[in-house]
């Protein structure tokens, strides 16, 4: 008895053009024996443990198919065989006593049946196949690479294929090295697909509509934005600095928060508007277009001038909010909610600021010093705020790492920080370049201005 070899399922080798790639070049026809089985018999047949190793066993290929000459008829069970020799003698009585017969039969395979991985083998050099992409980071219909330089000739095919691939999918970008310099969004190029950049995209149970083109946004750090949330109170009012189109200040207004939310990238701006009143929390969330730095040391004045409602309990539906607005309209009684609002005090501080723009947010910190340095500043804030500022640094280890980040924090506050410290590692962002999360509780001197001007 010959041995067995799984059946060639690979794609063959492509020699035709990058763009587009010629899908026609992608076909293959196999030769394979089969058993001609009543259709009563089929189950038995392909359970046997006797027969299972002859089965064709190919991915994504049904070991039964109906016969192309009497598709009403016997059905056709697949080996993994060209030649009746090639049969185990306990294999062949089971098919002498319940099998009409044997059968030739062609497997066509197409571009459809591959994967984009398989299809990538086929198209790029050998040399770069074991290192080639084999997923994607998806932004709402988008996917987003960053290839790098060895894969550029190959972009569009890339793009294609992944394209081809993931019917979710309707645009393929590759991310370019190069940044906007002021906005910090990355520039990209359109790879495959219609250039559709306007994306609506889903985290935390929230919905957030943007430019993909046009703003920052990473969805790995889905579980960051998660992180920092659940540092928060209900009761909280956050301050968020370069807030973007929204990942840490929609869900922390879902959650009960005030939120100062400020960008200075005008599309930023725009869509964090229309996230607010996308996600129903235009009465938490007060949208700004400011440089950070004049951000920090104004906004500490606007809940104390403008504040915030007490917080009441988890927010209502807006359907739930009109039936019981309903409701009160007919009753005569004081509105349970109502009469809690007017118990709890107005929300007139900050607790907590976030600066998640790592590149360069440490360098803002001395925007701190003397923000509450007027007097009626001083008698609202008893208890400082908290800071998270996220930032880059290029130690490796992690000790070297929080004690770069916190030496760099103290040289630009010029005060020491010591109550609440907390240094987060957050991701891996390349080779050499890590990312960071600093929590303190900011310095009173610093805040009152106690410290000399560097």
């Amino acid at each position: 008895m010959h041995s067995i070899s799984p059946i060639d399922t690979t794609p063959p080798r492509y020699h035709g053009p990058l763009h587009p790639l010629n899908k026609d070049a992608f076909r293959k026809r196999i030769s394979v024996l089969a058993l001609r089985v009543p259709p009563n018999k089929t189950n038995s047949i392909i359970k046997s443990t006797t027969l299972r190793r002859f089965l064709i066993g190919a991915p994504k290929l049904s070991p039964v198919v109906k016969d192309p000459s009497n598709p009403d008829g016997d059905r056709l069970v697949l080996l993994r065989i060209t030649e009746q020799a090639q049969l185990s003698p306990e294999a062949q009585g089971i098919i002498d006593h319940d099998c009409v017969g044997f059968a030739n039969y062609t497997v066509d395979l197409d571009y459809d049946y591959w994967t984009a991985t398989e299809i990538l083998a086929a198209v790029l050099p050998e040399e770069l196949v074991e290192g080639s992409p084999v997923g994607f980071a998806a932004t709402g219909h988008v996917a987003h690479f960053n290839l790098n330089d060895e894969y550029l000739p190959y972009k569009y095919a890339i793009g294609q294929v992944f394209l081809d691939k993931n019917k979710q999918i309707e645009t393929v970008v590759n991310k370019l090295h190069e940044i906007d310099t002021q906005f910090r969004f990355f520039r990209m190029e359109l790879l495959a697909g219609r250039p559709d950049y306007v994306v609506t995209h889903h985290e935390s149970n929230c919905r957030f509509t943007f430019d993909f083109s046009q703003v920052y946004w990473n969805s790995r750090l889905h579980p960051e934005h998660d992180r920092i949330v659940k540092l928060l109170d209900p009761s909280d009012i956050l301050a968020d600095v370069f807030a973007g189109v929204g990942p840490f200040a929609i869900p922390a207004a879902k959650l009960g928060c005030g939120i100062f939310a400020n960008d200075l990238n005008p599309n930023s701006a725009k869509y964090l508007s229309q996230n607010v009143v996308n996600n129903n929390v235009e009465d938490l969330v007060r949208v700004s277009c400011e440089d950070g730095r004049s951000f920090i040391r104004d906004v500490f004045m606007r809940p104390i001038e403008n504040p915030f409602q007490p917080y009441t309990g988890p927010r209502k539906s807006k359907t739930l909010e009109r039936k019981l607005q309903k409701q009160a309209a007919k009753s005569t009684s004081t509105p349970q909610d109502q009469t809690d609002r007017v118990a709890l005090p107005l929300r007139r501080t900050i607790t907590h600021l976030v600066m998640n723009l790592p590149d360069s947010a440490i360098s803002f910190l001395d925007a701190f010093r003397g923000v509450l340095s007027t007097p009626v500043l001083i008698a609202h804030y008893t208890k400082m705020p908290l800071v998270h500022c996220h930032c880059f640094t290029r130690e490796l280890e992690e000790d070297r790492a929080r004690v770069d980040v916190l030496k760099r924090v103290e040289q630009v506050l010029g005060h020491s920080v010591s109550e609440d410290v907390c240094i987060v590692h957050v991701r891996s962002v390349a080779p050499g370049k890590e990312m960071y999360c600093i929590s303190f509780r900011l310095p009173r001197e610093v805040a009152l201005g106690e410290v000399a001007e560097s």
